[in-house]
């Protein structure tokens, strides 16, 4: 038997550079393929071609065995093709039913029946153990109801093919397990389903096989069930990479950073922080966890007064640093490390030696108050020989650098410091997992050496990896801390979606 979609000899070019060179890719019936890579691999690229958001160069694709083209995505949507982006594609005012029918014939003339469209949709959310309701509005739904509604538009118009573009982004542990148990029905009904992530042990809990992709070609596609996440990570990045941190255990210290009763704004005047308490101790990582869009960036941004407190403190030891400057952050010894690594974090038009010493330019002066080049040279050339930044030469642009170099640029700045306190938020995001594995690597030493650390992570890996306490955020409340070694992914789920440390740890008690 044929599979559902074939692609062949696939080529696709961005002027100078090749994002998929004459790549072989296909997806059974009932089959969920994974679709792994480093950034710029080619998987997205790949994925947005069969979907027609992309034209090829050359090369095929076939849709059971038979020539398609597809030029336009209606070109994809009439093959029973769907794909569900990363940011969902939802009118947050609109109803699911609403959102569902938009841009279909669904209706009599010109009027939508919504209310047959509704009844249809109805079936299958119970067909398919989605449970939504048609006429809820999508601005009141979780996130991952939203997703339900975005596999629900693509089972509307009969989609065969499902490609989903990190589907668990912005999930909890919990809903995580949900949509895995829709997948597995909507495969087991016969329809094929492509992940693009990340994640190994979701392609491992998930997959039937896995596709890997690096520098635009396909390397190798193996049974999950006879393959590791070990393997997996040496066949993306091409050498062994350590998928686990290592850390020995050691006693906290005294206090260092204290977050006290701080509230914030968001960007419309809405509380995002409210009455938040923190504190991390010397020689610790104490790592904040919860998903995306919970208040994690607005305290982040008010720790540095880069975003107005409503009220409460931000101390480091006995100095109050609510209202401080960047230079005074620096001289009291608070360092940060910020989500937006190219603009917040650096001058991508600047070399890397300039972007090195930002923050203290003073330091590199000759006699005359001119910029010393030389002086400057050595410090980056010292950064880049510490943190394995590529390429090793200081007067490279920063902005041309990949994702994981120019975070090493940037962490390896703030630790140089030697800060006190480091606040790190989202460190890894979009980066692969050989640089992943040196982020990790320079955040523990840091601990070890008895900063104080500060860990804002959307990744729950992450956090469970690296952190020695844990706090979970929930619409800018702090649900609980735990200690590390005693969490579970159930609890920390359980807060992430709103319960209570005191629920969470009924729940994994039973």
């Amino acid at each position: 038997m044929a599979p559902f979609l074939t692609a062949r000899q696939i080529v696709k070019r961005f002027a100078s550079v090749v994002a998929n060179d004459r790549v072989d890719f296909d997806v059974g019936r009932g089959e969920i393929h994974a679709l792994l890579g480093e950034n710029g691999a080619g998987k997205s690229t790949l994925m947005q071609i069969v979907y027609g958001q992309y034209a090829m160069d050359s090369g095929e694709i076939l849709i059971e065995g038979q020539p398609a083209r597809i030029r336009h995505t209606r070109d994809a949507i009439d093959r029973g093709i769907g794909m569900i982006h990363q940011e969902f594609m939802l009118v947050r005012r609109f109803s699911v039913v609403e959102n569902v029918v938009m841009g279909l014939d669904a209706g009599k003339g010109p009027m939508v029946d919504l209310k047959a469209a509704a009844v249809r949709l109805k079936e299958l959310s119970q067909r398919h153990g989605l449970q939504v309701d048609p006429w809820q509005l999508v601005e009141h739904l979780p996130v991952g109801v939203q997703q339900r509604v975005e596999i629900l538009k693509l089972l509307y118009r009969d989609a065969r093919l499902l490609i989903l573009d990190e589907p668990t982004a912005v999930l909890t542990p919990q809903e995580t397990e949900a949509l895995f148990c829709v997948l597995r029905e909507l495969a087991a009904d016969g329809r094929s389903i492509v992940i693009v992530t990340h994640k190994l042990k979701e392609i491992m809990a998930i997959s039937d096989r896995v596709t890997i992709m690096r520098d635009g070609r396909v390397v190798a596609s193996v049974k999950t069930s006879e393959s590791s996440e070990d393997e997996l990570a040496r066949l993306m990045v091409g050498r062994d990479v350590s998928l686990r941190a290592s850390k020995a255990a050691r006693p906290a210290g005294r206090d260092v950073l204290r977050i006290e009763g701080l509230h914030v704004a968001d960007h419309r005047g809405h509380s995002a922080v409210a009455g938040v308490d923190l504190t991390v101790r010397e020689g610790e990582i104490l790592g904040l966890a919860g998903v995306d869009g919970n208040g994690q960036s607005e305290l982040a941004e008010a720790i540095m007064n880069l975003r107005p407190v409503r009220q409460g403190r931000v101390l480091l030891g006995d100095v109050d640093l609510t209202c401080a400057s960047p230079a005074e952050h620096h001289r009291h010894g608070l360092a940060y490390v910020p989500a937006d690594r190219r603009h917040v974090g650096s001058l991508t038009d600047l070399s890397i030696g300039r972007n090195a010493i930002l923050g203290r330019q003073g330091a590199f002066t000759n006699g005359m108050g001119l910029m010393d080049e030389q002086k400057i040279a050595g410090f980056a050339s010292g950064l880049i020989e510490r943190f394995d930044v590529r390429p090793r030469n200081p007067a490279y642009i920063a902005g041309k650098l990949s994702g994981g170099n120019l975070q090493k640029v940037i962490l390896g700045r703030e630790v140089m410091r030697d800060p006190a306190a480091i606040v790190v938020e989202q460190p890894t995001r979009g980066l692969d997992v050989g640089a992943i594995e040196a982020v990790w690597r320079e955040i523990i030493a840091q601990r070890d050496a008895g900063k104080a650390i500060l860990l804002i992570s959307a990744e729950l890996e992450e956090i469970l990896n690296l952190a020695d306490r844990i706090a979970v955020i929930y619409e800018g409340r702090i649900m609980g801390i735990v200690e590390a070694k005693d969490a579970s992914l159930a609890s920390i789920g359980m807060m992430m979606a709103g319960a209570g440390q005191a629920d969470a740890d009924l729940e994994k008690a039973s």
